[in-house]
C-alpha cells in the first residue's frame, strides 16, 4: 500500500497509529549496538509474549517511567516493594511473572555483559556482525540457538518467537517486506 507521503511500507503498519508508524520508519530493523536500548527492547519484547507489539509499543513511555528508564542496575536490584508497585501500575502490562522476569533477565543481562564485555558483542557474535535479510518468518535456527542459550543462562520469556521478534526489532534480522522503502534490496 502506498501512503500519502508516497512511501510503501510493510503491510502490518497501522496508518492510524503515528507511534507505530514512527517505530516502523525510525527504529524497527535498524541495527542497535547500544546496550541500554538492547536491554529496553528485550524487556519490552518479553512483555509482548501473548500480546501484540502495538499494545506494548503504545505503553512504551509508561514502561520507561515505571522501569526507571530501563536503568539496568536499578532493574536488576528491584525490591519486593518495587515489584508490588509495578503490579499496581495501570500504565503497564501488570503480569506478575513478566515483571519478575524483567528483574531476572536484567541480572542475566549483566552477567552476559561481564562475560562478553557488552551485550552488544554477545548478540552480534551470533551472525558475525552481519545483518540477516529475511521475511515471512516467526522463528529461525538463529532465534532457536539464541533462545536456547538465554534460557540456559536463566532468562525467562525468551522463547524462539520472542527472540526472533527481538532480533527483528534491533536489526540483527531485517524483515522489511519487498516493496517497503526500508527494505535494503529496494534501495
Amino acid at each position: 500500500m502506498q501512503w500519502t507521503d508516497g512511501k510503501i511500507r510493510c503491510h502490518w503498519v497501522s496508518p492510524t497509529n503515528t507511534t507505530y508508524l514512527r517505530y516502523h520508519d525510525e527504529e524497527w530493523g535498524r541495527p542497535v549496538h547500544d546496550d541500554q536500548l538492547l536491554f529496553e527492547m528485550l524487556i519490552l519484547e518479553n512483555f509482548q509474549a501473548g500480546l501484540t507489539w502495538e499494545c506494548v509499543l503504545n505503553k512504551r513511555e509508561a514502561f520507561r517511567r515505571a522501569f526507571d528508564g530501563f536503568d539496568l542496575r536499578k532493574v536488576a536490584s528491584y525490591s519486593e516493594e518495587k515489584l508490588t508497585a509495578l503490579q499496581a501500575d495501570s500504565g503497564i502490562i501488570r503480569n506478575r511473572l513478566k515483571i519478575r522476569a524483567a528483574v531476572v533477565n536484567a541480572q542475566v543481562f549483566q552477567k552476559i555483559q561481564q562475560e562478553w564485555g557488552s551485550f552488544d558483542r554477545y548478540l552480534w557474535h551470533w551472525t558475525e556482525e552481519k545483518i540477516i535479510q529475511e521475511v515471512d518468518k516467526v522463528s529461525s535456527p538463529l532465534s532457536d540457538a539464541i533462545s536456547k542459550d538465554l534460557k540456559k543462562r536463566g532468562m525467562k520469556f525468551v522463547g524462539t518467537i520472542i527472540i526472533y521478534a527481538y532480533l527483528q526489532a534491533v536489526g540483527v534480522i531485517n524483515s522489511h517486506e519487498s516493496g517497503c522503502f526500508l527494505n535494503p534490496l529496494q534501495q
